[in-house]
């Protein structure tokens, strides 16, 4: 199992990673991050994404989804991806790892499998 010191620095090897949160969606708090610069502030991202994590999880409530998981939430901009990926194991429900990505160097279909890879090795 990966610490989160070292699942940082393994989200930031992903080919276009410009930053890397791991958050606490409780209390929106970062409880780690990487990366990031004038563009980016990665504290200011776990706090919104915090709220967009909340908002899929009440609707998925109201929609009677009891059986269902977010696997990742995904948005797209012109110029970067952000992936969004809940951790789901036992002792760390309550926390989602945030990526962004540059877009003109990203491999999209890459970041999600090695995302999904990290996830399933962290452990908080």
């Amino acid at each position: 199992m990966a610490n989160l010191e070292t699942a940082l620095k393994d989200a930031m090897s992903i080919e276009g990673a410009v930053g890397v949160a791991i958050v606490d969606y409780n209390s929106g708090l970062a409880l780690g991050t990487l990366g990031s610069g004038k563009d980016l502030d990665l504290n200011v991202a776990a706090a919104g994404n915090t709220d967009v994590v909340r908002a899929k999880m009440r609707t998925m409530e109201m929609l009677n989804l009891h059986n269902e998981a977010i696997e990742d939430i995904l948005i797209t901009l012109t110029g970067q991806y952000h992936i969004i990926r809940p951790l789901t194991h036992k002792g760390s429900q309550g926390i989602f790892l945030y990526l962004a990505l540059d877009r003109q160097r990203a491999n999209l279909a890459m970041a999600r499998h090695l995302m999904r890879k990290l996830e399933a090795d962290l452990e908080v």
